[in-house]
């Protein structure tokens, strides 16, 4: 146990104690969710390897949140249906490095802020430039519809579904785009996936006779034509 030691901040002429905490800071121990009880809005950077249940709790008590999260974990299905949802997305940035309690810099990659509190940028509208060709838009083999390679070269002219790099996620505007769903394993047979030439649930694309797999996608449809 923690020895109890008191500090006490001054702002604008208030007074609050802060104290150490009793136990060893397990977000699910019961001293810390009476804290999370007591919060308005929550930012850290949560352990990775337990982000799907903490990203659950808080929801479960309907807290504003900026956290800091692996890429990877935008996959996780039960992550997924938040962004889908429209009750999680990206924040702005991305955490490069952190200082460790011996006061030395651990270099991260591929980790980035979520959140749910409103952007500026989640509202602004993606300037789509480029017109839909069959040559330049490959449709996939095992599912309705065509992969896009780059964000920036999302067709203006087409309003069905569309396989696009996981980035997009960074320029996403609800306004403007409907989240379909991911086009991989579990989550890609809910939408029609079959299997692919290796027997797997991925979308293949066949072009001049040979196939392969696009780097990961998330589907996505426009929301109307402007």
């Amino acid at each position: 146990m923690l020895e109890q030691e008191k500090a006490t901040l001054k702002s604008g002429g208030n007074s609050k104690i802060l104290t150490y905490l009793d136990g060893d800071g397990d977000f699910r121990s019961d001293e810390c969710v009476e804290l999370l009880k007591q919060s308005d809005v929550v930012t850290t950077n949560p352990p990775f390897s337990l982000f799907r249940e903490y990203i659950a709790q808080l929801m479960e008590y309907d807290k504003k949140f900026v956290i800091i999260a692996p890429d990877t974990a935008l996959h996780y299905k039960e992550v997924f249906k938040l962004i889908k949802d429209n009750k999680l997305w990206l924040g702005y940035g991305r955490a490069k490095q952190f200082m460790q309690p011996d006061n030395t810099m651990k270099k991260f990659g591929n980790i980035g802020w979520v959140t749910n509190l409103d952007t500026t940028k989640r509202h602004e509208f993606l300037t789509l430039y480029k017109k839909y060709s069959p040559e330049e838009y490959p449709r996939y083999d095992n599912f309705n519809g065509i992969d896009v390679k780059k964000t920036a070269e999302i067709p203006y002219d087409y309003d069905g579904c569309m396989g696009v790099p996981d980035a997009f996620l960074d320029k996403f505007n609800p306004d403007q785009f409907e989240i379909v769903g991911i086009p991989f394993g579990d989550l890609g047979k809910t939408l029609g996936v079959t299997r692919n030439y290796r027997g797997r649930t991925d979308v293949s694309i066949t072009k001049n006779g040979k196939t392969n797999c696009p780097y990961s996608r998330i589907v996505i449809k426009r929301k109307g034509l402007k």
